[in-house]
């Protein structure tokens, strides 16, 4: 009961601050690419503060994230990881599907953060344009990050990657670093409801670059589950 009440309360107090950052943000964006990223990180700092003083939830860090041109491929289990790696890099670029893209004003703020919608169905094409922009990204210092699974899992699944991460891991020849979590225990996705308690985020050891492509699947699958227990 005590979680479905703070669960009510998170909903206005985070949705409606929320609007007026994203409003600035829109602003922001039209003049400074800085200013962008500043405000991103202004409102997932907003949402931590709100999980953490309404709703109970805190977050460890197991390991090191570093915000270096390295690929992240995080585990999906609830919306929080979403926009908390807003918080903990610097300015990611995360791959994600392209729907999220016509999202009305925040889709475009997105993309001006530097968010690169994929198109599934798009083939070859559109793979390539993602690694370009992927890639110029790199060269700017900034991390990468996917969610090879595509969708939120409840915690404790193991659904396949992507068909499309292995073709991004080979073609962006960056260091992969998995990560593990466990938010589906706090924040499941099939209710409102979020419960008190610790977010783990477990950083596992760096992948080289140029493993084959069962090889690379196996292992990332296997890191990013290991919190699964």
């Amino acid at each position: 009961m005590l979680a479905a009440i703070r669960s009510l309360m998170f909903i206005p107090i985070f949705y409606g601050g929320s609007t007026p950052i994203i409003i600035l943000s829109f602003l922001v964006a039209l003049f400074s690419e800085p200013g962008t990223h500043y405000m991103a990180q202004l409102w997932s700092r907003y949402h931590y503060f709100c999980a953490r003083y309404i709703l109970g939830i805190t977050v460890q860090i197991k390991g090191e994230i570093r915000n270096e041109p390295l690929l992240y491929v995080f585990k999906h289990e609830s919306m929080f990881e979403t926009i908390d790696l807003l918080r903990i890099f610097d300015k990611p670029v995360v791959i994600a599907k392209k729907e999220l893209l016509v999202i009305p004003l925040w889709g475009w703020i997105a993309k001006k953060h530097g968010l690169l919608g994929i198109d599934r169905n798009g083939g070859g094409a559109a793979m390539r344009q993602i690694i370009k922009q992927a890639k110029k990204a790199v060269a700017e210092g900034r991390p990468i990050v996917i969610f090879a699974e595509g969708s939120r899992a409840h915690h404790g699944e193991r659904p396949e990657l992507q068909t499309g991460f292995a073709g991004i891991y080979k073609l962006m020849g960056l260091p992969l670093v998995p990560v593990a979590l466990d938010s589906g225990i706090i924040s499941p996705r099939d209710t409102f409801v979020q419960n008190s308690g610790v977010i783990t985020y477990a950083v596992q050891s760096e992948i080289e670059p140029g493993l084959d492509r069962e090889d690379i699947r196996n292992r990332v699958h296997n890191a990013i589950n290991m919190l699964n227990d």
